[in-house]
């Protein structure tokens, strides 16, 4: 059974989470909407939002600021609560396209048990300090998983299965801020989950708001990136003899044909602490 919902975390998105929410609902797609502590305003367009389209939206509220990682948490409990499979969570402030949304949604349903992670097609909004930046995440990710599999590990755009993500939730406690995304992507790679990556058209709002902090943010994903290093040393015979098993595409732009369509490999086990 594939059945799969859309996550956004809000904290403080007023002025955008409205055109996404639109948009999202557009898709035919059940959305819940994380409210990560925000204030009085943008709580007040949350529950517009909820009390105008209740069928097509839940709404969670923190009343503790949770962090991105904690928000998508509480996204990923609710949809499983809602009897859903799959999550694919999309960032508030629409540096994503919600008409992407129909296009992961079929990959994912193809490929279910897999993590679908969005590739960044960047238009000329983005910063270039902030571009060339990733770069450092992604070769640390590159040597802690042994594998170019995950193109880009911080993307805002990713479907998830769930029933791996919330046994990963149930022993080990993932990054609860920007380090979320980085973190539970290598975490399921260790632990089997394969990793397909599909170009996502992304842009930067000029009224765009970001919680990014550059100290705390970059003292967390340091941290993070030794402890997978780490992580990684114990793993790297299995790591490595995961390049001679059956292997999905890395990337995919379309859905192949049924014809052409490789057979899925088995997940290799459970990632443990």
């Amino acid at each position: 059974m594939f059945k799969a919902c859309v996550v956004i975390p809000v904290y403080n998105h007023a002025g955008a989470i409205g055109a996404m929410t639109a948009a999202v609902v557009a898709q035919q797609t059940h959305c819940i909407l994380i409210d990560d502590a925000s204030d009085a305003h943008c709580a007040a367009v949350l529950d517009r939002l909820a009390a105008d389209a209740p069928a097509q939206i839940s709404l969670v509220r923190h009343a503790v600021n949770q962090g991105k990682g904690g928000a998508v948490i509480s996204g990923f409990l609710r949809a499983a609560e809602l009897g859903y499979t799959h999550v694919l969570q999309i960032d508030a402030d629409c540096q994503h396209r919600a008409e992407d949304i129909p296009r992961f949604l079929a990959i994912a349903q193809a490929y279910p048990q897999a993590v679908i992670c969005g590739c960044p097609q960047y238009d000329d909004s983005v910063p270039k300090l902030r571009l060339y930046a990733r770069y450092l995440t992604h070769i640390w990710v590159w040597i802690n998983t042994l594998s170019l599999a995950i193109t880009d590990s911080m993307c805002g755009l990713r479907v998830y299965p769930l029933a791996p993500v919330l046994a990963l939730h149930a022993r080990h406690r993932i990054g609860r801020r920007m380090d979320f995304d980085t973190d539970v992507l290598v975490r399921l790679y260790w632990a089997g989950v394969p990793v397909i990556n599909v170009p996502a058209r992304v842009g930067y709002p000029a009224d765009g708001v970001s919680h990014y902090r550059m100290l705390r943010d970059n003292l967390l994903i340091t941290r993070m990136h030794v402890a997978h290093f780490f992580g990684m040393l114990p793993r790297a015979p299995s790591l490595i003899m995961r390049h001679f098993g059956p292997q999905l595409p890395h990337t995919l732009h379309t859905l192949p044909t049924p014809s052409t369509q490789p057979t899925q490999p088995t997940t290799s086990g459970e990632e443990s602490q």
